[in-house]
């Protein structure tokens, strides 16, 4: 029988002078990815949401909507197969201080949607992506190309 594992974290965003702005973060692989991690005991997936973003990128959010579940499988050298279930969620940033977790990521980066969206399909964990798009149509009203 497969693990099962549930991660949440989401599309942040903040409207402000510059307009609407999506932080994407870039992982220690140098990839560019959305905040998120894993469940801890205890947790609902939208606390774990919150937390996350705000361990990993400093800022202080509000669930606005949920997004969409992703669900993937892996190879884990302990568990052997794990069933992710990973949870996003739309947030807007409403306080905290930019910085990222040294331990965890390379970069925390503010963008205007549509330079956010160039740079995440470009070299975005292709599962990302969807979630990426659904969020700034949510925020924006269309789909980007």
């Amino acid at each position: 029988m497969a693990h099962k594992q549930i991660s949440a974290g989401g599309v942040v965003y903040r409207r402000g002078s510059a307009g609407l702005e999506i932080q994407l973060i870039v992982d220690r692989y140098g990839k560019v990815a959305l905040p998120k991690g894993k469940m801890e005991d205890g947790e609902t997936v939208e606390e774990t949401a919150l937390r996350e973003i705000h361990e990993e990128t400093g800022a202080v959010g509000v669930i606005k909507a949920p997004i969409d579940v992703i669900k993937y499988s892996f190879g884990h050298h302990i568990y052997g197969i794990v069933d992710k279930e990973v949870h996003y969620f739309l947030v807007e940033a409403v306080g905290g201080i930019t910085r990222a977790q040294a331990e965890e990521i390379n970069a925390v980066e503010w963008h205007e949607a549509e330079a956010a969206w160039e740079r995440g399909k470009s070299n975005m964990y292709a599962n990302n992506v969807p979630i990426l798009q659904k969020a700034i149509a949510l925020l924006s009203g269309h789909l980007p190309d």
